[in-house]
């Protein structure tokens, strides 16, 4: 049975819910003749670049129109979201909202990018890609696991370029605890050439080579016949190396790469350095064109070819110009990532509102408009811990030395795909058993919110937040209070229609203050506004 507090929680916020979700019109449902506040700002804006330009010709050529430029409040949300993770604080959401300074978009990118946070979240999808996992079926353990994660965030921290990060991972010899990269060969479920082939193909190609014909898959998985595994007397050390008399190797001296060249291999030479040298030359039809649109499909929410990890001759991009710009931006920058964010996040295509302008079948994959998308359970959890001021207990489904977490590190910043949460994994996140991308599912689900609305695990994060009790204690004001919230919660300040909502809602039910923002708080996080990217 539950209790009176719980039911008038329960009764009171989803009234609050339903007058907030149709007091603010829904995301993805205005017209074009009827720009909606807040989420949309006045006026255009040209393209920014040559990739803008691509896309609005695309756009022409089939009649859709974009979408409007989202409002200084979206954006701001927006880009903390997908380059780092994180929710912006009340503090820095006045900040930007507040400045008048010219450029304050760009300006904000760029300190975004420079921040640890970008470190952190960015490990999270390479960890998700490259199998960052110390349990079944992976079996890294604990302490390669940490070390590869570390080497991942380092090389992002550092901006390392990503052809230097590619053969880094692809060339590596020696233990698997004091040189991180080797267990990239040790995160494939299988240790056989073709199973090591089909990992680098999938992480660094987009490929999916099961799909090629036999002999061209042999071709491939050749060039890591002679990776060689081996104990050591430390327990769990694993030795990966060259092998070049392995018995179970294929015996060859000329072979063929992926795109028909033949390949020409000097005796005692490591294939893998072949192949590797061969991978990141800029001319390289999947390197680069693979790594510009892994880059878009996480910013953007879909990729040029989609999906991402499955480039093939019958799944070709919908707008090839486009990829073709950016791979060539990539490898004219020494295959600098973050040049390619900046490219991206700059655009007049990625500060699109999420609102269509036109209903056109292609208005998606050719990107019209931003698309919605729920945030990651890692992200949803760190931003509902973030507000509140509470924290989250993860564990390992086997405990072994080196799983213990702090109580205060964030989901984004776990290194290890063995160490979950019952949040995490009710709200999709991947298993790592993979790389694929599928494996992270951010669908909705009835269990997921059932959770949000009722559980006793929100509802204790909001109800004992010693952070909210002391930030309503400062506001003078109901209306005050209000503001604060929505500010900590959708970095934005509410409509005067969503106050006269609020308030009334207090005298309705004759609710001290506290118990009128807890409900707000409450409702608030229930929103498409809070669990979407928009």
């Amino acid at each position: 049975m539950r209790t009176p507090q719980i039911t008038a929680m329960r009764h009171g916020g989803l009234e609050v819910v339903i007058a907030v979700l149709f007091c603010v019109v829904s995301l993805g449902a205005a017209s074009a003749s009827a720009p909606v506040r807040p989420f949309e700002r006045a006026g255009d804006a040209p393209p920014r670049h040559r990739g803008d330009e691509l896309v609005m010709d695309s756009l022409a050529a089939r009649g859709i129109a974009p979408a409007a430029i989202c409002s200084d409040a979206v954006f701001l949300r927006r880009v903390y979201l997908d380059v780092i993770g994180t929710i912006p604080t009340p503090k820095e959401a006045r900040a930007f909202l507040g400045s008048d300074l010219p450029g304050k978009r760009q300006t904000l990118i760029s300190q975004l990018l420079a921040r640890d946070e970008f470190a952190d979240y960015w490990a999270l999808k390479w960890g998700d890609l490259l199998r960052v996992k110390s349990e079944f079926p992976i079996n890294l353990w604990p302490n390669a696991a940490q070390a590869y994660h570390r080497w991942v965030r380092t090389a992002l921290a550092e901006n390392m370029p990503y052809d230097q990060f590619a053969r880094e991972i692809l060339v590596a010899s020696g233990s698997n605890f004091r040189v991180p990269q080797v267990n990239f060969y040790r995160s494939m479920q299988s240790k056989t050439p073709e199973a090591i082939s089909k990992g680098v193909a999938l992480g660094f190609m987009g490929v999916r080579p099961e799909k090629w014909p036999a002999a061209r898959m042999a071709e491939l998985a050749g060039f890591f016949s002679k990776v060689g595994f081996k104990a050591t007397s430390e327990w769990k050390e694993e030795i990966v190396y060259f092998d070049p008399w392995k018995t179970n190797a294929v015996s060859f001296s000329v072979t063929i790469f992926p795109d028909g060249a033949p390949a020409t291999l000097k005796r005692g030479q490591d294939p893998r350095a072949a192949f590797a040298d061969w991978l990141i030359r800029p001319e390289n039809p999947w390197f680069a064109p693979n790594a510009v649109n892994r880059v878009w499909f996480w910013l953007m929410g879909r990729g040029i070819v989609h999906q991402p990890d499955d480039f093939r001759e019958d799944n070709p991009p919908r707008n090839p110009e486009l990829l073709e710009w950016l791979s060539r931006e990539l490898v004219n920058a020494d295959y600098d990532l973050k040049h390619i964010y900046r490219l991206v996040l700059n655009s007049r295509t990625y500060q699109q509102s999420s609102i269509p302008a036109s209903e056109h079948p292609d208005a998606v994959p050719l990107f019209a408009h931003y698309p919605t998308r729920r945030l990651d359970a890692e992200v949803l959890i760190d931003a509902i811990c973030q507000i509140t001021g509470t924290t989250e207990t993860y564990t390992s489904a086997t405990p072994e030395p080196f799983t213990f977490i702090p109580e205060d590190q964030r989901s984004i910043e776990l290194m290890d795909g063995s160490i979950s949460s019952p949040f995490l994994d009710m709200f999709g996140r991947p298993p790592r058993d993979t790389g694929l991308l599928s494996e992270r599912s951010n669908l909705p689900t009835p269990a997921q919110r059932l959770h949000l609305l009722n559980s006793s695990h929100i509802r204790d994060k909001f109800e004992k937040s010693k952070k909210l009790r002391t930030m309503l204690q400062s506001a003078k004001k109901p209306r005050e209070a209000i503001t604060l919230l929505y500010m900590t919660i959708l970095s934005r300040r509410p409509t005067e229609d969503e106050v006269d909502l609020v308030m009334a809602h207090q005298a309705k039910h004759r609710m001290d203050r506290r118990r009128t923002a807890l409900d707000l708080a409450w409702a608030l996080i229930n929103t498409k506004e809070f669990l979407y990217r928009h």
